[in-house]
Order: structure tokens, then sequence, then C-alpha cells
């Protein structure tokens, strides 16, 4: 009966695990044995960086519950589940901690003319810095502006964009322009996302075809792309990204904090819900 009683116990610790008693996140629940292993090392020797000073598994287990743990905990398992070792599991959550820590100094970034994606009195400010002509920014920023407008961040995060062409992209400098001109004219963000949308088929004549597309007059926007008061405005945002260090894109800043974590859209979206958490004061439940 022994071993009866090692499977009984054995099972019980698996749901202790995965369920209610240790509050472990979905992601855990379906780990195998071995990934299971290096889950538990991890959980068992990483600390959250604010709202908890134990590690992430003895932050789980407290009342009220770190709302830090249980995001840092769901990472690390699907992490674990795809395929990454522990290195570079501490890696990332080191390079996160970096990124979200409140007593970075925020940069000095000009948003004064800038319209934002969602809600304009959004308690969490995000910046991209973006070139119109980038593939990893085409992704990425399709699936935030879907976020910020009716995703899980929305009302909870404002979006905005500067403009950092850049010369390995071909056609970055006229797409950068146009995308200028037509925020002249109060279209940025439809004429980006048409930029976007047809960035496979993209060619620096289809230019003025985008701008009567998403509604503005042609020889207005033509005028405007190929002003030297269009051009000054992109050259001092290209300017202000190299004043805060932006070297590719895209580039992102949290309340002015530089995100240096992972760019994809699962990671960028739950580190903005862990700032939402923490400005409005909810960081335990």
């Amino acid at each position: 009966m022994r071993w009866l009683a090692m499977f009984t116990l054995v099972w019980t610790l698996g749901l202790l695990w995965t369920r209610g008693a240790i509050a472990m996140p979905a992601e855990c629940s379906s780990l195998g044995a071995a990934q299971r292993k290096v889950a538990d090392s991890l959980l068992d020797s990483q600390h959250p960086y604010r709202c908890c000073d134990k590690t992430i598994r003895q932050c789980l287990q407290q009342r009220p519950t770190c709302k830090l743990a249980e995001r840092l905990a769901a990472d690390v398992c699907r992490r674990v589940q795809a395929g990454e070792n522990r290195a570079t599991i501490e890696r990332a959550l080191a390079r996160r901690a970096t990124s979200m820590r409140a007593s970075t100094k925020p940069a000095p970034i000009d948003l004064s003319a800038a319209q934002p994606a969602g809600d304009r009195n959004a308690k969490v400010t995000l910046v991209a810095y973006v070139c119109p002509r980038c593939p990893y920014c085409e992704r990425l920023m399709r699936h935030l502006l879907h976020e910020v407008t009716a995703g899980s961040a929305k009302g909870k995060v404002k979006l905005y964009v500067r403009l950092f062409p850049l010369r390995s992209h071909k056609g970055s400098t006229e797409a950068s322009l146009a995308v200028m001109a037509a925020a002249e004219l109060g279209k940025f963000w439809p004429y980006l996302s048409r930029l976007y949308e047809d960035f496979d088929g993209f060619s620096v004549d289809k230019l003025p075809q985008y701008a009567k597309g998403v509604g503005l007059s042609e020889a207005r926007f033509q005028s405007l792309r190929r002003s030297a008061a269009v051009r000054s405005k992109l050259v001092e945002s290209k300017k202000e990204g190299v004043r805060n260090k932006v070297e590719s894109t895209p580039t992102l800043f949290i309340d002015g904090r530089r995100y240096v974590g992972d760019l994809d859209a699962r990671s960028v979206v739950d580190v903005l819900m862990e700032e939402y958490d923490r400005v409005t004061g909810h960081e335990t439940k």
C-alpha cells in the first residue's frame, strides 16, 4: 500500500501547486514534471521587485496576494513551457525589473502635439518610438493599438507614437513625412494604420493614395509632406529619440521609463497592466 500512499501524496501536492492553496496561476497547471522542477526552482529563488519582499512562491501564499507575484509566476511558467532555460528566464525577469522600477527618472518626451490612441484620461502613458517601415513595429503596434482601444488596456493605457525613421528601412523617411503630414490634418492614427495594413505592398508612390483612403485632401496632404515645417518636426522627433538613447525600433517608454523587457505583445500588455495596478494603488487583492 506504500505506493498508493505515495501516489496520493504526489497527487495532492500537485493539486496544491496548481490550485487554490498555493494560488498558482493557470499557466503553471500544464507543466510536465521536468518543467515543474525548473519552475519550482525559479519561484523559490526569485523575488518580486515591488509589493512583497519574499520569494515569488512565498508572496503567492500571503493574504492579501501580491498581484505582481502572480504575474511573475505566470510569466515564469509560460517561459518554461516555451522551453526557455533557467538562465534565460532569470535575465528576462531582471530586464522586466529594470524597466518597471518606479524610481527610474522619466525621459523627457514632448507629447504636446501628439495624438494619443485610447482614452486621453487613461492612467498609464505608453510612448513608442517607431519607424513606419519597421516590420517589428508593424506587428507590435497593430496589436497595441487594438489593446488600448478595444482590448484589456482600454481605458487604462493611452498610446503615443514618436517617429524615428531608420535608414536601414527603405522608404522610412518618405513614410514618416507622410505620417507627419497626416497628423497635421488630424489623421495620424488612421494613416499610420493604413501604412501598416499595406505593409508588404508599400511603395512611396502609394502615399497619396493612402491619404485619399483615410479622407484627406490629396493636394493639401502633398503640400504638407513636402513642407519644411513638417520635415523640421520629423527631425526634432528623431533628435529627441537620440537624446533618449533610442537606437532601434520599436523602443517603448512606460510612464517615461524606458522598457527593456521582451517586445512580444503579451509581455508588453502584461507590464502595462502591472503599471496600471501600481499607479491606481491596486497591487494586492
